[in-house]
C-alpha cells in the first residue's frame, strides 16, 4: 500500500512547459516531503485524449482533480499535496 499522492500529467511529445510541469511537481513534493506518483500521459499517443486536451497541455490532475492547466503553481501544488495527505 503507497501512501503516494497521485499526480497525472496530460503532455505531448517535445512540450516544454510539460517539462517544466513534471519537474515543478517533482521538486515541490521533494521539498515538501510528500510521496508523488507521476503518470505521464501522452495525448499524442491516444485519439480520444488528443481530442479532448488539443494543445491545452500539461493538464495536471492532483489525487484524481484537476489541478493545473499550463502552468503549476508550486505554492498552490505545495497546499494540494498537502490537503491530500489529511
Amino acid at each position: 500500500m503507497s501512501d503516494a499522492v497521485p499526480i497525472v500529467i496530460y503532455t505531448r511529445t517535445e512540450c516544454h512547459l510539460c517539462d517544466e510541469a513534471e519537474a515543478t511537481v517533482r521538486e515541490v513534493a521533494a521539498e515538501a516531503d510528500v510521496p508523488v506518483d507521476i503518470d505521464l500521459v501522452n495525448v499524442d499517443a491516444d485519439e480520444e485524449l488528443r481530442e479532448k486536451y488539443g494543445e491545452r497541455v500539461p493538464y495536471v490532475y492532483v489525487d484524481g482533480r484537476p489541478a493545473f492547466k499550463f502552468r503549476v503553481d508550486a505554492d498552490r501544488l505545495r497546499e494540494k499535496l498537502t490537503a491530500a495527505r489529511e
